[in-house]
């Protein structure tokens, strides 16, 4: 699909790559951009229309839908990282990963698939990330709801062939944003994340792979998982 005179809508879109999002379809001629987050009074981006958006909750991806009934492009990105044990850990942020990476986005793709679909047709970009394919100590959540959001894609796409919908699923390691402060690797920045992806939107790839180490991680799946993660040990 064409990015000029699309009708997009993004989730998270107050900081980070959802904040890229947004500025990059902007640039490219999106007709109308709708800037969603829970905390909308945070979105400060000029030329959008901003909407309250709560990806966990059913009645608040409703609302949006009914008021956004014009979008022809969704980009899925809202999420939350935490860190803990899967087997000693309260498993209370394990459920909210699950909520928000898999219930959250399978909930927006269910209720704007409709509204792309009559509008014509378009395309859904999931940003998903490396840790669908592995996890590292600590990472157990939001790994195994990324993989789990993977999967979904997959299943989607499958569904959607036909109905002129497009689905996207974006993987990259770490990016420059406030989420990965703490991280002391490599970091691509967000801007360049968007850019791939809308690159990716526009010739109907159904994988972006922004990074190397994204790269390698997928290409790990065909080796011995000792082989890979023996780096962790």
């Amino acid at each position: 699909m064409d990015i000029a005179g699309s009708v997009a809508l993004v989730t998270g879109s107050n900081r980070g790559i959802g904040r890229r999002f947004v500025q990059q379809l902007l640039k490219r001629g999106a007709a109308k951009v709708y800037a969603t987050a829970r905390r909308p009074e945070l979105v400060d981006i000029e030329g959008v229309e901003v909407l309250p958006l709560d990806i966990t909750d059913q009645a608040s991806v409703a609302a949006a839908a009914a008021a956004a009934s014009d979008v022809t492009l969704l980009v899925n990105n809202a999420g939350i990282t935490t860190q803990g044990s899967l087997l000693t850990d309260d498993l209370t942020d394990v459920r909210r990963e699950m909520d928000t990476h898999f219930w959250g986005n399978l909930g927006m793709v269910r209720s704007f698939a409709p509204v792309i679909e009559r509008n014509g047709g378009g395309a859904i970009v999931n940003v998903l990330s490396a840790l669908s394919w592995f996890a590292y100590p600590g990472s157990g959540g939001y790994a195994a709801a990324k993989a789990a959001e993977w999967n979904m894609t997959n299943a989607v796409r499958l569904e959607l062939t036909g109905r002129g919908i497009s689905v996207q699923g974006l993987h990259l390691g770490a990016a420059d944003t406030d989420m990965m402060a703490g991280y002391e690797g490599p970091k691509v920045d967000p801007a360049e994340v968007a850019r791939l992806s809308l690159d990716g939107v526009e010739r109907g790839a159904a994988e972006v792979v922004v990074d190397d180490w994204s790269a390698g991680v997928k290409a790990s799946l065909a080796e011995a998982p000792e082989r890979f993660y023996a780096q962790f040990a």
